[in-house]
């Protein structure tokens, strides 16, 4: 909304230097009768909407006392069909069982929360946005770089969520197609993600509760098929599937590292660090395992063959919004009420991502990048899938080895290192140049462990074709950006 105010003419500046916190909204031209823009502004902020820009929260705002509210976002932003999808690859794409998928699931989610629920410290006590954040490792200029692909990997999960939200919107009705479903699910996640941080608190602890009674619901009515699953497999997964199930499994928990402080900036700054480490990390850990679970066992129960109704509705793996309708059939008008309650609440993701992506740009820009290229890749879901999930994961994983290693190693793991008033001073931040140079020679090591359809890298094809490409991408980039930042401190002294 600040980038929408500032283009049309108006400015603000910061109210502390005149005694008040907050930021106000200035009319930039000389006519003073044309401030209708200020009035917008403050008459939006009395219904409790967002004004606030990227700059840091103050101390003396950042009061909000519910910490659990830490634990209900990042449970209601995974629960919901999309991640079910992610784990519905084990059996439908690397050919799985179901004991096998559950658990690579479970090591995998249990050590991709880790790092996501660390950075969730950043927002209470620094008061800072993830890609401001980010500049006190990257500095001022330089951190446009992981700005510019964090919009693009949003931008991509933005794609994906439509693309769920339209298959199961489309299969309520005749008179609804997957292209209206993709635009009635990105404009409710615009006003969601519009009303800004608080709304989006209240909207997440709620917005779970139709996918879960509906999961419940599909149980319960699929159980006589569901036995299939504890059928073995005839043969033992590949090292290969193994690997790249479990990089694709981790890098959708991972991507959230580039804007896990967005969602704390208002809560109380001296609200104990493993509290909300706990709170995050369960939440993380238990929504991601739970629904990536569900989504390998009404997958594998497709694919078993008890139940050839699921499988053709699953059309080869690249409509779960089918599976799930096809699921829920035989409660009739009952099921009908429950495919529009889950495919709604799949705008809590979406809502979530839309907000940071406004961080960076307009989140209406999201809106409208995110429906044609949805209505674009739904024909071939699997394979946009895939190749998303995993290229986010990539240069996530540079990106959070760089913010972790600044933090633990230059700065001592003590939050008051960081001079949050120097946030947009240039000569107060590092350059940028280990940062910049760790982040682009990690991807020499990163292409060769790569295993996507378009290309698998020699490392990768040494291990029969397995991913490991996020592993090797967070390890070389820490010790890269260790060696090449002691030698910037000792240069620039900064």
């Amino acid at each position: 909304m600040l980038f929408f105010l500032r283009r049309i003419g108006v400015v603000y500046c910061r109210c502390e230097r005149e005694g008040a916190p907050g930021y106000l909204f200035m009319e930039s031209t000389t006519d003073e009768k044309q401030s209708w823009a200020p009035k917008i502004s403050a008459f939006l902020g009395r219904w409790g909407v967002e004004t606030h820009g990227i700059a840091p929260i103050p101390v003396e705002q950042r009061v909000d006392p519910r910490t659990w509210q830490h634990f209900l976002l990042w449970f209601s932003a995974n629960v919901n069909l999309p991640t079910m999808v992610i784990g519905a690859g084990g059996p439908v794409v690397f050919n799985m069982s179901f004991r096998d998928t559950a658990v690579v699931l479970l090591v995998s989610d249990a050590v991709a929360s880790i790092i996501p629920a660390y950075f969730a410290l950043f927002g209470p006590r620094l008061g800072t946005r993830q890609m401001v954040q980010a500049r006190y490792s990257w500095g001022v200029r330089a951190v446009i770089i992981p700005s510019l692909f964090n919009v693009l990997s949003m931008t991509g999960y933005l794609v994906l969520n439509a693309i769920v939200a339209g298959q199961l919107l489309s299969t309520i009705s005749s008179r609804l197609n997957p292209t209206a479903g993709i635009i009635i699910i990105s404009l409710v996640s615009l006003v969601a993600s519009f009303c800004g941080y608080r709304s989006l608190h209240w909207f997440q602890g709620v917005s779970w509760l139709p996918t879960l009674l509906g999961i419940i619901v599909m149980l319960a009515i699929g159980a006589p098929h569901l036995r299939a699953i504890t059928i073995p497999a005839s043969t033992p997964p590949t090292v290969a599937a193994v690997l790249s199930f479990s990089a694709a499994v981790m890098a959708s928990v991972f991507s959230w590292c580039t804007a896990m402080a967005d969602y704390g900036v208002y809560h109380k700054a001296d609200t104990s660090s493993a509290l909300i480490f706990t709170y995050v990390y369960t939440a993380m850990f238990s929504s991601s395992f739970m629904m990536h679970l569900l989504g390998a066992v009404f997958a594998c129960a497709a694919t078993s063959g008890t139940a050839p109704q699921w499988w053709a509705a699953y059309n080869n793996g690249n409509n779960f919004g089918g599976l799930a309708s096809a699921v829920l059939a035989p409660s009739r008008g009952f099921g009908k009420l429950m495919m529009a309650l889950m495919s709604l609440a799949i705008s809590a993701p979406t809502a979530l991502t839309m907000y940071s992506f406004g961080m960076s740009l307009m989140n209406v820009i999201a809106t409208a990048i995110c429906v044609p290229l949805a209505i674009a890749g739904q024909t071939r879901f699997y394979d946009v899938l895939v190749a998303i999930i995993d290229i986010i994961g990539y240069w996530s994983a540079s990106f959070a080895a760089i913010i972790f290693t600044e933090h633990i190693v230059f700065r001592d793991a003590t939050f008051s290192s960081y001079d949050v008033s120097a946030w947009d001073n240039a000569q107060s931040l590092p350059p940028g140049i280990a940062a910049v140079v760790s982040f682009a020679l990690s991807f020499a090591l990163i292409v060769p462990c790569m295993a996507q359809s378009f290309f698998v890298g020699p490392i990768a094809a040494a291990l029969g074709g397995g991913d490991v490409g996020l592993v090797v991408g967070f390890f070389s980039t820490s010790f890269l950006y260790a060696g090449l930042r002691a030698v910037e401190r000792r240069v620039f002294g900064r």
